[in-house]
């Protein structure tokens, strides 16, 4: 029995590790999208860094990254951006990637 103990914590532990990387690649890689959306808004300086850190808090609104697309989609409608769903949407996989790379490498 204790060999199964062993295993069913070295799963649950695993788990934990998996769980706690997706956060932080997923409020990473919002930062990132933050910064991204924000020099297409035309911001510069602190209003760029204060939109990037209201990127990150939209996305605790609720479950997924929907909302986080969706202030985003808003944001750029009001300020007349040319982005396309699917590129807002192909920019949010790829700064995951890069958020996943960071995250791992303890930048």
């Amino acid at each position: 029995m204790s060999t199964f103990d062993d295993r069913k914590d070295s799963f649950v532990q695993g788990y934990a590790i998996s769980e706690e990387l997706q956060f932080r690649a997923a409020a990473r890689r919002n930062r990132l999208l933050g910064e991204w959306a924000a020099e297409k808004l035309g911001m510069t300086g602190e209003q760029a860094k204060e939109y990037s850190l209201s990127i990150v808090r939209t996305d605790f609104d609720e479950p997924g990254e929907e909302d986080v697309f969706a202030k985003i989609r808003a944001d750029f409608d009001a300020g007349k951006v040319e982005q396309s769903d699917h590129q807002i949407r192909r920019v949010m996989a790829e700064l995951m990637e890069e958020a996943v790379r960071q995250v791992k490498a303890g930048e």
